[in-house]
């Protein structure tokens, strides 16, 4: 006879008659976190022409990337422990913040801290922005909601490119930044008049400040190694090795602080309440691999080898797009009408390893039409595994840890796609410089503009180098894909909790008052 899994206070809240204008404030701050990441790589090359330091300007994304991966599950258990609501709002204050500064910059130097404040906030606004979906959509009624958030990601991907060119081009890099401001200040006043959560009454509260130690310099470590591999270090060197021997100690010592700590900042719980969250966990960081692989790695080849157009290279990714939507609103329909959705990452996954299979195989014969169905079968299996794993690792908890639980799926994601682009980093640069050589003509350069200038012999090496190092690339994500088909398999369909006919949530550990 199983316990009941959650406090009373707990209780899944009644769906507000609003929750589509709610949902469009939260949305739109989850759109400002990735509108941001590419509309300031688009505008890099502006600002070192501006302000300097070429050689520090891998620190301007990995301070960026490094803050707010380790803030995400901070803000998820402040949410959880104070007020999901006003940790939200703050940490869109942060990021505006960090905009601010990070527009008045003046050096390479000032723009890093600037942005690693700016991380800081941007971890809040994706851990508040699953959580707040989490705790105001019960999953059985999260399908009718999953196409808006599958936009809003499509949008961001797709438009962030497009809006950069045009702000960096008309304005200056520093509106890269100040374009923030309106947009952040509306996410303010939106969520701050229409959003609306039940109040929750808690004792005395601990913060986990070991675990956030740890957890903090776990991260640090994987990141910077994730970084810095086959870039600035070799994978064997002593750095990269010591960061990786470093990063298991801390992860060890982190595990063993959250089974003593009064109020864990990632509940051991959540992980072994129910198999489903762990698994969910896989399928998201395979999708975090495939999806920084694609969207990094599919417009280089399109403007390199097919001569796509690098001022549109936002366009290049919306067959892959178009598939992640279409997916996401199928998915939805479906598990919202027959509460049915173990089929969707199954189908995902085998959707995602036969895309990237299919793109392993391009070289530089392959048509733009080609790449374009490939691209929509990879979209297709991200848009079946993303949502609906990020539904499944929210069903197999408790609602008191949904912040955590939120935190910790997209910690995986971005850790997966950091761990991801390291990898593919590597292997690209190596079949460049060892299909096209070393020579003065650009061979070893990874641009998409390396190939001008070059001898009709030296282009054609150059074009099968870019060729097979992206197949190298694809074939690693259809081999990725194939263990998260593996994972999928395993996935418990258990009632998803809300209505229609309103299904508790799995099993998990007996409740303890909060």
């Amino acid at each position: 006879m199983s316990a009941p899994t959650a406090p009373t206070a707990d209780d899944p809240p009644a769906v507000p008659k609003n929750i589509r204008w709610i949902m469009l404030g939260i949305l739109l701050a989850m759109l400002l976190s990735m509108l941001d990441g590419l509309i300031v790589g688009t505008a890099m090359p502006t600002v070192v022409a501006d302000i300097g330091g070429i050689d520090h300007i891998s620190w301007v994304v990995t301070a960026y990337t490094l803050t707010a991966a380790f803030s995400t599950p901070v803000w998820g258990k402040m949410g959880d422990l104070f007020n999901r609501k006003h940790m939200f709002l703050g940490s869109i204050v942060v990021f505006m913040i960090g905009s601010v500064l990070s527009g008045q910059a003046s050096s390479m130097g000032e723009l890093i801290g600037f942005r690693a404040l700016q991380g800081i906030g941007a971890g809040g606004l994706m851990a508040g922005a699953f959580a707040l979906i989490g705790v105001l959509l019960p999953p059985r009624e999260r399908g009718k909601y999953q196409g808006m958030v599958a936009i809003t990601q499509a949008v961001g991907s797709i438009g962030g490119p497009l809006l950069g060119g045009v702000v960096t081009g008309h304005l200056g890099w520093r509106w890269a930044f100040y374009i923030n401001i309106p947009l952040g200040l509306i996410c303010l006043a939106w969520c701050g008049m229409l959003l609306h959560l039940p109040a929750t009454r808690r004792g005395k509260v601990a913060i986990d400040w070991l675990g956030i130690t740890l957890m903090t310099a776990m991260i640090s470590a994987v990141v910077m190694a994730a970084t810095w591999a086959g870039s600035t270090y070799a994978w064997g060197s002593w750095q990269i090795m010591s960061l990786a021997a470093a990063s298991v100690v801390l992860l060890i010592a982190f595990i063993a602080s959250q089974k003593r700590a009064a109020e864990p900042l990632l509940p051991p719980r959540i992980f072994t309440g129910h198999r489903n969250f762990p698994i969910s966990a896989v399928l998201l960081v395979v999708a975090g691999v495939a999806m920084f692989g694609a969207t990094l790695y599919l417009p280089l080849y399109q403007q390199s080898v097919q001569g796509a157009s690098a001022s549109n290279s936002g366009l290049l990714l919306l067959p892959m797009m178009v598939g992640t939507v279409a997916a996401s609103l199928v998915a939805g329909k479906v598990m919202t009408k027959t509460g049915k959705y173990k089929i969707f990452p199954v189908v995902g996954a085998a959707s995602l390893a036969i895309g990237m299979g299919l793109l392993s195989t391009m070289d530089t014969a392959t048509s733009r039409f080609t790449t374009s169905a490939y691209m929509v079968l990879v979209g297709i299996g991200t848009g079946f595994t993303i949502q609906m794993a990020n539904t499944i690792a929210q069903n197999a908890v408790e609602l008191r840890d949904m912040g955590a639980a939120s935190a910790s799926t997209s910690l995986f994601r971005t850790l997966g796609g950091s761990l991801g682009v390291a990898v593919f980093g590597s292997l690209f640069t190596r079949a460049i410089q060892g299909r096209a050589g070393a020579p003065a003509e650009g061979g070893g350069h990874t641009d998409t503009s390396a190939a001008e200038g070059m001898t009709r012999a030296a282009q054609d090496a150059y074009l099968h180098a870019v060729a097979h190092g992206t197949q190298q690339i694809f074939l690693i994500g259809a081999l990725c894909a194939g263990v998260a088909f593996v994972a999928a398999l395993f996935i418990k369909e258990v009632p998803l909790r809300g209505k229609p006919d309103s299904a508790p949530q799995p099993k998990a550990q007996p409740a303890r008052t909060a």
